[in-house]
């Protein structure tokens, strides 16, 4: 029954000819895509056992579908937009004022895909929809006069795919009133190879109000400039590829919030499964990497796992006050789970700013490489803090345990401290610590 069901699938694609740009071969959730002008014949075999698209072989009882795919494209040039929505595009709708794009989707059955591309420096698009939804940036490069150049208001999954090889470059209205120049109602998911430049005029640069998801697949994702943070995530943050640079940010560089609304399974993690992220601070008492608590549900306890990859975080003499790594929880470097891990990951941290004086208690706030208000637990990898900054700190947490790995901390600016912990350091088989503690 399946080899009759795929051979009218590839009849019916073959008639739509070149209205049909893509298959797609669904699989325990996940999809690949193929141009149709790549596979112009899709053999099996005799007996409907394998599939068989480019240099791809499937079995057949592990596809759970295979979709054809006409995207609504839209595209920008000058002060101008045209947008192409084909018959199949069921339940789309848009609007045109020069640049300015809304689209309107009221399908709840498919799941559509919009290929964005061109350039405009009076452009932007708004995206209202119900159903999760799959968006291709083609080159695209969109300056919004009017507020946010992507505003999707969609509280379903939202795919977000870097085109390899494209460059893609995004900055809202500085004026507007907009949450981010790049910003998401639901949870963000994004793939592709290509690169990604963010700058927010307004206030963050991206803005994810659930959570945010970097594929093993993802390029470069460059924040060059945002008024208030970088990346601002609800939920949690989980990164599993890719490089992620954040820098001229007036607040945190990349802020995760735990929601006690939420219905995720995960709720208050930063979790880095691999990739590089590489973070600058200026602004006074920012955070590079913050990951709070929700106050009303002290029982969801915020969870930092930095388990592959390597990040670097500059804390730059301007940035008074201002720390690196900060978990509201735990915070735990390498593998707890399996210490003997293969592949580990690399932290460092470079605090050459000095301390500020909060204007309302006037204490002082000292800047500090990574702080932790419950557990810091050093599983494995190597993390270095380079403490120069007058009265500044290497680490601050109530406990500290390390069962792997290496932790360094130097302290060689004015009055600075190394390890400053509220209870007794507690050391386990294959952990090393290497600085002067304080209690």
């Amino acid at each position: 029954m399946k080899k009759l069901l795929l051979s009218a699938l590839f009849l019916g694609a073959a008639t739509i000819g070149a209205n049909a740009q893509w298959l797609r071969v669904w699989s325990g959730g996940e999809s690949t895509r193929y141009a149709i002008s790549e596979a112009p014949t899709i053999p099996y075999a005799t007996a409907g056992s394998t599939l068989t698209i480019g240099s791809d072989t499937y079995s057949t009882a592990a596809i759970d579908s295979i979709t054809v795919v006409n995207p609504v494209t839209i595209t920008w040039n000058g002060t101008t937009a045209s947008v192409d929505i084909p018959e199949t595009a069921e339940g789309v709708t848009a609007t045109i004022s020069g640049g300015d794009v809304v689209i309107t989707n009221t399908c709840t059955t498919i799941e559509h895909e919009f290929i964005l591309q061109g350039n405009s420096t009076a452009g932007s698009l708004t995206y209202n929809g119900e159903y999760k939804t799959k968006f291709h940036l083609n080159g695209l490069d969109l300056t919004s006069t009017t507020g946010a150049a992507i505003d999707i208001q969609c509280g379903k999954r939202i795919d977000l795919i870097l085109e390899d090889g494209t460059v893609n470059s995004l900055a809202d209205y500085a004026g507007g009133a907009q949450k981010a120049c790049l910003n998401c109602q639901g949870h963000l998911e994004i793939a592709g190879g290509g690169t990604l430049n963010l700058v927010g005029n307004a206030r963050h640069a991206l803005r994810s109000n659930e959570y945010l998801l970097l594929k093993k697949t993802v390029g470069t994702v460059n924040v060059t400039k945002a008024a208030s943070d970088g990346i601002h995530v609800g939920e949690y943050f989980q990164m599993n590829g890719g490089t992620v640079t954040i820098s001229g940010t007036a607040a945190d560089g990349l802020q995760v919030e735990t929601d006690a609304t939420s219905e995720e399974e995960l709720n208050g993690q930063f979790i880095m499964n691999d990739g590089t992220i590489d973070v600058a601070l200026d602004a006074v008492d920012a955070k590079a990497i913050r990951l709070d608590a929700d106050p009303t549900a002290p029982s969801l306890v915020p969870e930092m796992y930095i388990y592959k990859g390597k990040i670097t975080i500059n804390i730059n003499s301007t940035a008074l006050g201002s720390r690196g790594l900060v978990s509201d929880g735990n915070l735990t470097i390498g593998d707890g789970i399996n210490p003997n891990q293969t592949v580990s990951p690399k932290v460092r941290v470079n605090v050459m700013a000095s301390y500020y004086l909060d204007p309302e208690t006037t204490e002082e706030e000292r800047a500090t490489g990574i702080k932790a208000e419950l557990t810091f637990h050093m599983a494995g990898g190597s993390a270095a803090v380079d403490a120069t900054g007058e009265k500044s700190r290497g680490v601050r947490a109530a406990t500290l345990t390390a069962t792997g790995g290496v932790l360094y901390v130097w302290n060689t600016g004015t009055k600075s401290q190394g390890i400053k912990l509220d209870n007794t350091f507690i050391s386990g088989q294959g952990g090393t610590v290497n600085g002067s503690f304080k209690y």
